[in-house]
Formats: structure tokens, C-alpha cells, sequence
């Protein structure tokens, strides 16, 4: 009896492959009762992202490195304050700059606690508000996941918390004129900065699920598996002789068996029977460095940039840079009452110009090329 192909069925594959759904967030501002706080208890992961990822690492290190530039500047006493800054002990007012950016790149924020000028007596004055704080001889960075921030119903910042990391001990409170705290790209009412890596989370595990498959694929082409058959049932002599190949394996030796007393095939993945995983890590990389808004040319990767394209990118990174300079500069303003300056490194901007007059001369491109013509009457 022939098929009947009137029995032929249609699948539901709807359930099978769920669609993307990216969800709803809110805020985590203040609410309604008095006294609202927020931790970050995520902070210890970003870190761990930090410490193991390594174009993370190189390209929150390298922002940090360009927005310091070419170093702090200041003038009369602000200079003698801020040259007087040792962090922990050893840090310079440069080191701890750029700190600053790396912490609250990875983390969201920065917090350091303000030492100020005066004894025990003016502190006590100025914790009653008689005097105004002291002038700031040193700022001492702490650890983003010890500290809670606290503001009132009117979500406006009342103190800071350090959470103490020994049991028992009592936690510290810090005011707010003596925390000097940089929450990177806060949203909304939020009390807290915004890490760059939740939203490139996804794609550094993909990333680093998917060369952890191509090292295993290459261990097998290496190193590659080996299916024997021996000439025996023997469990003792199966035991001894897998002892044997096991070693040779391991130490790339040689194995000399009588002949016929075992068979060898070779278990391989045959050229282009899988999919190549190499494109798919290399459009995750290029995804990650647009999520972090550095450019692979930045960090030392020039694959696929010609010396144009390499100037464009550069004049893109320069604002972002410069916008994390202002930032700098203004909270050392409000929050120490300091007037620095952060100079950009190596400034394109000239070089572009030079460029397209040296165009423009040569009959490459002429000026009105570069203008757009609308027609139209007078």
C-alpha cells in the first residue's frame, strides 16, 4: 500500500524558539518612606569581569589613561594641595585620576573619602555646621561594595555608609561634604552611576564560550583523540595498555605494539563539516568595543583601518574622551572646591584640517565639493 500523503501534519515550532524579549526595567530612585539606600551587590562580578576579561580590562584602562592625559593641572594653592595627595600612601593626584575612571567604568561609581585640613576640634565644628570644611590634603579611595547611599524622601543625598567587612564592627558613617563620590552616566532619579558591563555582559560570554570551543577544537587537532582496538578482553591488560597509550598522549611520545594486537583511528572534525566559529567572534568583538565606545584602532587593533578611517574614529574618540575630562573637572569643583584642568593627549582635530587644505591644494578635493548646493529662486 502506497504512503498517503493526505497523513502529512504541519508542526508548531512557536514554543520551540522563544523571540527575543527584552523586558521593562524601572528605576531604583527613592521611594515614598523616609529614608531610602542602595548598594551595589553586583560590584564584586564587574570586578570579576574586570580582573579576567582581558579587551575589558585594556579598554577601561586605556580611558583611563587617555582622560588623565597629560596629567592634572593646577595653579597656586590648588597645585600644592593636590601634589600633596597620596591616596592610600603611595598614590599621586594622576593615579588616582585615573582610578576614577576605571572604577566607575567597571563598577558605575567611584567613592573615595575626603580627608580634610583641621584637628578634631574643627571637625566637630564642622559637623554642626559652624564652620565651613577644611581644605581637602588628601582623598582615599574605597571599595564600591562597602558603601550605601542614603538619600531622604525628597531623593536628595543625606549620607554615606561604609559597611564594615569585619563582623561586629561597627559601619562608618561618612557626610556628605566628606565623600567624594563620581556615579558614572546617572539615569533618571537613580542614586547610583551605570556600569558599562551589564550591557555587554551578553556578548563577552559569547565571546568567551565561543573561543573556549575553538581551544577545544584545536587541543583535538593537536592533541587529537585516538580510538583503539585491542586484541583482548583481558580488563587487566585493557587497564595496562591504556595506561601506556595515555602516557604517550600526554608526553607526545612514540608506542611500539606487536602488529595486530591493536588497531588505531583517528577521531577528527573533517575541514569545513561545522560551522567556523572564527567570523562569529570576530562580529562579538567588533560588538563589544561599539558597547564600550572605544575603538579597536584605540587599543592597538588597526585590522581593517586604513589611515582616513583611523583619523574619523580617532575625532569620534576624542569627544567622548574630553566629555569625561569635563566631568572630572567639574565634580573637583564642586565637590573639593579645586580648580584643575586635564589636557587631551594628542589632540586630531589640526591634523584633519592640514589634511583637507593639503587636498584641496593638490586638486584632490576641492572647496566647493565640501558644500552642500540648494537650488531654488531668489
Amino acid at each position: 500500500m502506497a504512503p498517503d500523503i493526505g497523513s502529512a501534519e504541519v508542526s508548531n515550532l512557536s514554543g520551540t524558539v522563544e523571540d527575543f524579549d527584552v523586558g521593562t526595567a524601572s528605576t531604583d530612585g527613592p521611594s515614598d518612606q523616609k529614608r531610602t539606600t542602595y548598594q551595589n551587590t553586583n560590584y564584586p562580578k564587574y570586578l570579576k569581569y574586570y580582573q579576567t576579561i582581558s579587551e575589558l580590562k585594556s579598554t577601561i584602562r586605556t580611558r583611563a589613561i587617555w582622560v588623565v592625559g597629560k596629567g592634572l593641572i593646577a595653579k597656586g594653592e590648588d597645585k600644592e594641595i593636590i601634589d600633596g595627595w597620596r591616596g592610600y600612601g603611595k598614590d599621586t593626584a594622576n593615579t588616582l585620576v585615573q582610578n576614577m575612571i576605571m572604577v566607575s567604568y567597571a563598577g558605575g561609581d567611584f567613592f573615595a573619602e575626603i580627608i580634610r585640613k583641621g584637628g578634631k576640634f574643627r571637625k566637630l565644628l564642622q559637623w554642626f555646621g559652624f564652620v565651613s570644611p577644611g581644605k581637602p590634603i588628601n582623598i582615599k579611595p574605597l571599595d564600591p561594595a562597602s558603601i550605601e547611599i542614603g538619600v531622604n524622601s525628597q531623593g536628595m543625598l543625606e549620607h554615606y555608609e561604609q559597611i564594615s567587612k569585619t563582623e561586629g564592627q561597627k559601619n562608618k558613617v561618612i557626610k556628605v561634604e566628606n565623600m567624594f563620590h563620581l556615579p558614572k552616566d546617572r539615569f533618571a532619579d537613580e542614586m547610583h552611576g551605570t556600569s558599562v558591563i551589564p550591557a555587554i555582559e551578553g556578548i563577552i560570554d559569547a565571546r568567551a564560550e565561543a573561543m573556549a570551543d575553538q581551544r577545544t577544537v584545536f587541543h583535538r587537532y593537536v592533541k587529537p583523540l585516538w580510538i583503539w582496538q585491542l586484541d583482548t578482553d583481558n580488563t587487566t591488560k585493557i587497564a595496562a595498555f591504556k595506561r601506556k597509550a595515555d602516557k604517550t598522549v600526554a608526553n607526545s611520545e612514540n608506542i611500539y605494539i606487536p602488529k595486530g594486537a591493536a588497531e588505531a583511528t583517528r577521531v577528527s572534525v573533517p575541514q569545513f563539516s561545522t560551522l567556523d566559529p572564527l567570523p562569529y567572534i570576530q562580529d562579538l568583538t567588533d560588538y563589544f568595543y561599539q558597547g564600550t565606545n572605544t575603538p579597536a584602532v584605540i587599543v592597538g587593533t588597526t585590522k581593517g583601518a586604513n589611515e582616513a578611517s583611523a583619523k574619523v574614529v580617532f575625532l569620534g574618540y576624542e569627544q567622548s574622551v574630553r566629555f569625561d575630562q569635563a566631568w572630572i573637572v567639574d565634580n573637583f569643583r564642586t565637590q573639593l572646591g579645586l580648580k584643575v584642568e586635564l589636557e587631551f593627549p594628542t589632540p586630531i582635530e589640526g591634523d584633519l584640517i592640514k589634511d583637507e587644505a593639503k587636498d584641496s591644494q593638490s586638486g584632490a578635493v576641492k572647496p566647493n565639493e565640501t558644500k552642500v548646493k540648494i537650488k531654488g529662486k531668489r
